[in-house]
């Protein structure tokens, strides 16, 4: 797939490279008819062109402007030598053309100003009442990256179409089509520019959100900081939050998580500047402030003082990343149950036993225990992802996925694939065998009693709804483990490694009431079988593991987090008021 793909482009800019020679022959020739068929076939090339490709020919003196002006200037030769250059016409499209750009330039300048005021903002919100005037749609200040360049297919296409008909004005026609669209974008964005100017004024903006948040007066933060494909891990606990007794506001860094970040009814506020951040006012109310991943940014938060700092992480699993030596930051650790509390006395990364809290899972409500009840067996193969080092290098996809999967189908399996949503982020390996996963789902025999496989790459359905539509969760060491133990429906982990049963189980204790699978997929027939009650010998281990991971079912998950925050929020306004008596203290002795 990877070879294919370049290939294609290496057509594409072949394609569009050999356009421009071969326009300025058919002009100079003249060969009018030839210029007709080319010019559709050199604008359909750019349009295809993908953006790295263009990227390439831009590095080669050859970016989007120069590309643009050599198919207009084809188009002015083939008028000079059709029409000659004492024709009317002639000047006409030459210095029309000239405008056009100059034309562009302004738009250029008022796009950038536009760019500038929205995407320098030094706040931005969702669900808080708060307007900003919106900003200019895609089309006006940077389509395709070409700021409006494609205009141009108006005169050069009119000029070759009167070249060949001897109807010499129809290029002056194009190219006032082309000044008249531009002209009439041009009056647009001066509106959008007039309606920005506010944005102009810091000062203003920071003051008319910092009023709303304050009259919020949120008690509970959920602050997230990291770039737009992390957004999953503080969306897995907006519908939690939405549904406790405390004023929530979700606070995020940068301005890609704003529209990353799932939907929610909670107010979101987003501050770029750390500087903003630690002197925006409207935050001094709340009292517990929960991360959901350990990032730089989580500094800026963590030094506000009379604020208990939660951790919350974004799933429980035996993974590196679930006890990482950074979370000893905080006053508070939450785990779902005594799994994570045990997880961390092993790890003796600094995290003392007496700020682990366990609150459960409030997330996993929804998740049923009961299969679809198809007349096939239904398995959900959520795999994780490479992750950021070879230490934890996870993934059953590179090793065992192609594999697992060939082997699903081949057993009248309906497949379900979810992998991680940062799966071949780090390893072009991951990369191929992910899409030979995909490959083998789109070419599944189709008919009328065939499983109808899935493949979930995208936010829907989500990960629990999966959970309700599989009767087998195939996974790699994760948090997706825990979380469907919530069902209890049986699971098996892939022993990528190939270890010793006991070794793997005893590494990894959220396997220990799995079915295993080993490198080669032989065990996977006795696996799928498990689907059937009679067959499955882990039930009762998996009620006693469920009760580990996941904590007692009464007082339920939610209630336990609600309690945890506001338990969180006391222990922060004891502190303040202990810190007031030490302050009043040292005042009467220094008296």
């Amino acid at each position: 797939m990877g070879g294919s793909f370049r290939g294609r482009n290496a057509l594409l800019i072949g394609v569009v490279l050999a356009s421009y020679p071969a326009l300025v022959g058919a002009a100079l020739y003249p060969l009018p008819w030839v210029f007709v068929v080319l010019v559709p076939v050199s604008y359909a090339a750019e349009l295809a062109l993908p953006r790295r490709a263009a990227e390439r020919l831009g590095r080669l003196q050859l970016a989007a402007t120069p590309r643009f002006l050599m198919r207009e200037m084809a188009a002015v030769l083939l008028l000079a030598r059709t029409a000659g250059a004492e024709s009317p016409w002639f000047a006409l499209l030459a210095g029309g053309l000239f405008l056009f750009h100059w034309l562009r330039a302004v738009q250029s300048a008022l796009a950038t100003y536009l760019n500038r005021c929205h995407n320098l903002k030094p706040v931005d919100t969702r669900n808080i009442d708060v307007t900003f005037p919106p900003a200019p749609p895609e089309t006006l200040v940077n389509w395709r990256g070409a700021r409006l360049l494609y205009l141009d297919v108006l005169p050069v296409a009119t000029a070759a179409f009167g070249a060949l008909a001897g109807m010499d004005w129809l290029g002056a026609a194009g190219v006032g089509a082309a000044l008249g669209l531009e002209i009439t974008a041009l009056f647009a964005l001066y509106l959008h520019v007039v309606r920005a100017a506010p944005l102009a004024d810091r000062r203003r903006v920071i003051a008319s959100v910092d009023d709303e948040v304050r009259a919020y007066r949120p008690e509970v933060l959920l602050y997230f900081s990291g770039p737009a494909d992390s957004a999953y891990q503080a969306t897995m606990w907006l519908g939690t939050l939405e549904r406790i007794s405390s004023r929530v506001l979700v606070v995020l860094r940068e301005r890609d998580l704003l529209t990353a970040l799932g939907r929610t009814t909670l107010p979101v506020l987003c501050i770029p500047s750390a500087v903003d951040m630690m002197n925006f006012r409207g935050l001094d109310t709340a009292r517990v402030a929960l991360f959901a991943s350990n990032v730089g940014n989580n500094i800026h938060m963590l030094r506000m003082p009379g604020v208990t700092s939660v951790f919350i992480g974004h799933g429980d699993s035996d993974k590196e990343a679930s006890f990482n030596p950074f979370t000893k930051v905080y006053d508070e650790v939450w785990v779902a149950g005594p799994a994570g509390r045990d997880r961390y006395r092993r790890a003796q990364v600094g995290v003392r036993d007496e700020v682990v809290v366990e609150v459960g899972r409030p997330q996993l409500h929804g998740v049923r225990a009961s299969g679809p009840g198809l007349p096939y067996p239904s398995v959900l193969y959520a795999p994780t992802w490479e992750g950021w080092t070879d230490d934890l290098f996870h993934t059953s996809v590179v090793a065992m996925g192609p594999t697992l999967v060939r082997k699903l189908l081949a057993l009248g399996a309906r497949v379900i694939y979810k992998p991680h949503p940062l799966t071949g982020h780090r390893s072009a390996l991951a990369r191929e065998a992910h899409a030979a996963i995909m490959r083998l789902l789109r070419e599944a025999e189709p008919g009328a009693a065939a499983p109808p496989h899935l493949a979930v790459t995208g936010d829907e359905p989500h990960l629990y709804e999966c959970f309700n539509q599989a009767d087998l969760l195939i996974s790699d060491i994760s948090s997706v483990i825990a979380d469907f133990l919530a069902g209890g429906k049986p699971y098996a982990v892939t022993n990528v490694a190939g270890l010793p049963a006991h070794e793997f189980r005893e590494r990894y204790p959220t396997a220990a009431a799995a079915y295993l699978i080993g490198p080669d997929c032989g065990e996977l027939p006795g696996v799928v079988s498990r689907v059937r009650p009679e067959e499955d010998v882990l039930a009762g281990a998996r009620r006693e593991l469920r009760a580990y991971l996941l904590g007692p079912d009464h007082p339920d998950a939610l209630t336990r987090f609600d309690d945890a925050v506001t338990a969180a929020g006391a222990l922060a306004r004891a502190g303040a008021g202990d810190a007031g008596k030490s302050l009043a203290t040292a005042g009467d002795e220094v008296a």
